[in-house]
């Protein structure tokens, strides 16, 4: 039987309090994947399928559609993203794919001259589970990472992939440095694990991939509200003394379209409109204040009280 932990916190979270005094710490996360895409045109078995409408080419056959698909995404919407993040002065957390990087260097370059945060998104848009052994896996790594550094002067140290990690992934993102990991969707909280990484988790239902999915969002208006309802219900819980994080997630192919882009600006616009009651933060500053205030083997509330 696997190792699992269902416990967690137990019931009592450390009470953190974040740098302004806020409770509640809301990261941004934008991916950047076009270009790193498994596509049968730049020689890989089979070409992604998930896009705006499920692909009919055959697995082998080159997938023109979904590599424009992406496209978009590089070619438009990370133009539209870098504005109105700059417009509302919101820190945020680049997921970047190192193939992504590696096609298109300046536009990641782009992205860190612009104040945010470069962290690592596999070297493509890949499940690191499927890694077949631990070498495989540590090269692809390792590239991504250099590559990211060399484009953007700043040296990753958080990791995301799809899907899910292997078994060797933590290992191996601690052997080069990283600071935290965030594949992990079971707390409100970052937490501390073997492999020395904060575990800082990550959300996918105020995630912008849920346009995609059937049971999703199909407006831009649904996904407003609901990222509201998220943090409007953390809010109340931080006044009954309860601390948590909120990551919202973005890609540029699919929020970087007019009819979703109003919910990028309007959510940007309400989490500005909050400065004080949250506190707007980078995923690496997030997971370095908790680290700091949430030594790893403290007890969780420290006796009660706040952190």
């Amino acid at each position: 039987m696997s190792d699992r932990d269902l416990i967690g916190y137990a019931g009592s979270p450390p009470q953190i309090i974040w740098p302004n005094g806020a409770r509640v710490a809301v990261s941004v996360v934008v991916n950047f994947e076009e270009g790193a895409e498994h596509q049968a045109g730049d020689g890989d078995s089979t070409s992604e399928r998930v896009g705006e409408v499920l692909s009919v080419v055959p697995d082998g056959h080159r997938d023109q559609g979904q590599e424009q698909i992406f496209a978009y995404g590089s070619r438009v919407g990370l133009w539209r993203f870098l504005d109105a993040l700059e417009s509302t002065q919101t820190p945020t957390t680049f997921y970047m794919c190192g193939r992504a990087v590696a096609r298109s260097p300046q536009l990641a370059r782009a992205i860190a001259d612009a104040g945010h945060e470069a962290a690592c998104h596999g070297w493509i848009w890949r499940p690191h589970a499927d890694y077949p052994d631990i070498d495989a896996e540590r090269a692809d790594l390792r590239r991504a990472t250099d590559v990211i550094e060399t484009a953007t002067g700043q040296r990753p140290t958080g990791f995301f992939c799809r899907g899910s990690e292997s078994a060797w992934t933590r290992q191996l993102l601690s052997e080069q440095g990283y600071t935290y990991t965030s594949n992990a969707f079971d707390d409100d909280l970052p937490y501390h694990e073997g492999s020395g990484l904060v575990v800082l988790p990550y959300n996918l239902d105020t995630n912008d991939m849920k346009f995609f999915h059937p049971n999703g969002f199909t407006r831009a208006v649904e996904m407003i509200e609901y990222v509201r309802d998220a943090v409007e219900q953390l809010l109340q819980e931080a006044q009954q003394g309860r601390s948590a994080t909120l990551s919202i997630g973005f890609h540029l192919r699919i929020s970087g379209r007019p009819a979703r882009f109003r919910a990028v600006t309007e959510i940007l616009e309400y989490l500005a409109s909050l400065e004080g009651q949250i506190w707007r933060a980078q995923r690496i500053d997030i997971a370095r204040h908790f680290a700091a205030v949430h030594p790893r083997g403290q007890h969780a509330t420290q006796h009660g009280e706040e952190i």
